[in-house]
């Protein structure tokens, strides 16, 4: 157990479509089981519930058996109508949802190894005041990200599919590296459920 816990909100983007992982629709990709039995959606949640005290998951609507899951790891689940419009747009639901939030750590649904250390690193250079924060491994930039309150209207006005990358291009970012390559890899293939 983690012996920090933030006061940032958690934000767990659950509601693409997983074409790659599914061209025709029939399997979630996050109700996927990975090689320790838990769900790809389960164990992303399980990594931002250990240092957040809340964590707010967007679903797409007609997605209640992984609102169900979500619910059950201990998420509160939103349902958004704007997913189907991409990532900004469910970020922008979430951060409209948790109006009187302090800050944010945001991560994707699909990203299950991301570890604990990492997660509570950037909530806490959120609790501490920084406005944007994100880890790096080997250079590249990763999830989750943080954002401070003072970001609150840019994210609400988020749409489309970009997400929050323009605002994370033309902002200072608070860099933590981090020896985690969990903070890169996501399921889009079957195959990456080995998680190798």
């Amino acid at each position: 157990m983690p012996s920090y816990e933030s006061s940032a909100t958690g934000v767990l983007l659950a509601a693409g479509t997983g074409s790659r992982f599914d061209p025709d629709g029939l399997r979630n990709k996050l109700l996927a089981p990975l090689p320790d039995g838990t769900t790809v959606a389960h164990a992303a949640a399980h990594r931002l519930l250990l240092v957040v005290p809340q964590v707010v998951a967007v679903v797409r609507p007609g997605a209640d058996a992984l609102a169900r899951a979500l619910n059950e790891a201990g998420c509160d689940v939103i349902f958004s109508t704007a997913a189907e419009r991409g990532m900004g747009a469910s970020l922008a639901a979430a951060i409209a949802a948790t109006g009187d939030a302090q800050g944010w750590v945001v991560s994707l649904a699909d990203m299950p190894w991301i570890a604990v250390s990492t997660v509570e690193a950037v909530a806490r250079a959120v609790d501490q005041g920084a406005p944007l924060a994100a880890p790096y491994y080997r250079g590249q930039r990763g999830h989750p990200v943080g954002f401070g309150a003072v970001h609150r209207e840019a994210l609400v006005a988020l749409d489309g599919d970009t997400g929050a990358r323009a605002l994370l291009s033309s902002h200072a970012v608070t860099r933590i590296e981090v020896d985690d390559p969990g903070i890169l890899r996501d399921v889009d293939t079957p195959a990456d459920l080995k998680g190798e």
